[in-house]
């Protein structure tokens, strides 16, 4: 069996077009994977049940949340890439990446399992222990590739925000998790059929 040498094991910054497309997926399931382990621990020694947490809700008014914050959302987002400069929304060319090519079953996937796993964390989880503000700072923080410029920076504080408070206007994980779907789903959708300038 050969050792590992953890000598000879360094980390450098990666450009992502220095990554393929099966290692940009491992590396998004992986995360997500990872996310969603950690969110469900965190709920574990929190004490909350799982089954109440994701339960069914009884009546559809926070369907009009989900609507309505997904709307906002979106309509926000489209007036910013249409009105501000290419340079100052760049992520890197991430999404770009991960949804050009992609088949529509696959954006649909990737944006329920994100949607599912990153609530799962950060509503479900970490909300419960420091509330919608401090949350949102740290979802603006994992989504790293945002943090170069203010203004993408701000619409995914403003978007977790949001999504928080929609959780705790319905009281239902079922808000923010549909509503994350609607939102990744519709824009993976845009970059994916957008015709180029």
């Amino acid at each position: 069996m050969k050792k590992f040498n953890l000598g000879k094991f360094k980390l450098r910054k990666v450009n992502i077009d220095e990554i393929d497309d099966r290692m940009l997926l491992i590396n998004l399931y992986g995360t997500q994977a990872l996310t969603l382990i950690i969110g469900l621990i965190w709920i574990f020694f929190q004490h909350q049940s799982l089954f109440s947490l994701f339960a069914i809700p009884k009546n559809v008014n926070f369907v009009y949340w989900v609507l309505g914050l997904g709307v906002i959302v979106l309509a926000v987002d489209i007036a910013i890439s249409r009105f501000v400069p290419d340079e100052v929304g760049d992520d890197g060319g991430v999404n770009e990446r991960i949804f050009k090519n992609r088949p529509w079953w696959h954006i649909i996937l990737l944006s329920f399992i994100v949607a599912i796993c990153e609530e799962t964390l950060f509503r479900g989880a970490i909300q419960h222990s420091i509330g919608p503000y401090w949350t949102s700072i740290l979802f603006a923080t994992i989504h790293v590739r945002y943090l170069r410029h203010w203004i993408p920076t701000g619409l995914v504080f403003s978007i977790s925000y949001g999504l928080g408070w929609a959780y705790e206007q319905t009281g239902t994980l079922w808000t923010p998790i549909i509503a994350h779907f609607l939102i990744d789903a519709v824009m993976g959708f845009i970059i994916r059929y957008r015709k180029e300038r």
